[in-house]
């Protein structure tokens, strides 16, 4: 049985791992809640995000280079959307969704074909420094990643909240035809959402790659998480997102711990089973 000392220290690792657990789930929630559509794109969107993080490390810190990342994303998504997504779709939901699908499939395999399947790191003066909190080490970079992850999370709160941009996009997530009717572009903010889900992804790479691989089936590992996430926050809730995020973080922590690596993952399966049995809605989700 491990000392109360090793639970603790896996208690507060799996805390800040699953800060940017919610970082990546923030952004398929915000999609969900406008475009009411699941975004199969999402996890290779985070690997096309963590390889342009990689190449950008040759030249700046990958939280140097979060900023510039994330606009880069954004500016990705928006275009995703415009150009491709929303246009095979033509508002039809399934058809967006088959289209995500696509999207998903065609940037697997682009990544595969340019970068090969070989495991790529970085190395930072930072990667190895712990930070002594009592009896915990904790690794600064993960430090680092939860605090801005949840800076980055409040900020996009903040935005939904605050400002008109964000008041027109959950008018568009209400009631689309209301919202055209006051003259508000639908369209418009469709692909602003996606850009700014994108975007979080953007900065997810850049908070990940200190402490994590790189490959092209590295998505795979992270929209697994995510929509468990999403759904047992409750679908397009930002405070379920975040809480979430931090359940799941904490449950893989710990679920490697007493399971071993191999079986740790079958603790968020449980967990996500058991709040779906109690509350199918998820936490902070409205039944139908």
């Amino acid at each position: 049985m491990p000392s109360a000392d090793i639970v603790i220290a896996a208690l507060v690792n799996g805390l800040l791992t699953g800060g940017v657990y919610a970082l990546i789930a923030l952004g398929l929630t915000l999609i969900y809640g406008v475009l009411h559509i699941v975004n199969f794109a999402h996890g290779s969107l985070l690997m096309v995000a963590m390889y342009g993080a990689w190449i950008l490390s040759a030249w700046m810190d990958p939280y140097v280079a979060l900023p510039l990342m994330a606009a880069v994303m954004f500016v990705v998504g928006w275009a995703l959307y415009a150009g491709v997504i929303g246009r095979i779709g033509r508002g039809d939901d399934r058809t967006i969704l088959l289209a995500t699908l696509g999207v998903a499939v065609v940037l697997d395999n682009l990544a595969l074909v340019v970068f090969t399947g070989d495991t790529r790191t970085i190395e930072t003066p930072y990667s190895f420094d712990m930070i002594e909190l009592g009896p915990l080490l904790l690794s600064t970079p993960r430090v680092i990643s939860f605090g801005v992850a949840m800076l980055l999370a409040c900020a996009l709160w903040a935005f939904m909240a605050l400002t008109d941009t964000g008041r027109a996009i959950r008018a568009v997530a209400k009631e689309k035809e209301g919202a055209r009717l006051v003259g508000i572009r639908p369209a418009r903010i469709f692909a602003l959402s996606y850009g700014i889900g994108i975007a979080c992804l953007g900065a997810a790479a850049c908070l990940l790659l200190p402490t994590f691989y790189v490959s092209p089936q590295v998505g795979n590992v992270f929209v697994l998480v995510s929509f468990t996430v999403v759904v047992l926050g409750g679908m397009g809730s930002f405070p379920g997102a975040v809480l979430g995020g931090l359940i799941i973080g904490v449950t893989e922590s710990l679920g490697g711990l007493f399971l071993g690596e191999s079986l740790g993952q079958i603790g968020i399966s449980l967990v996500f089973i058991a709040v779906l049995l109690f509350r199918p809605a998820g936490l902070f989700g409205a039944r139908a």
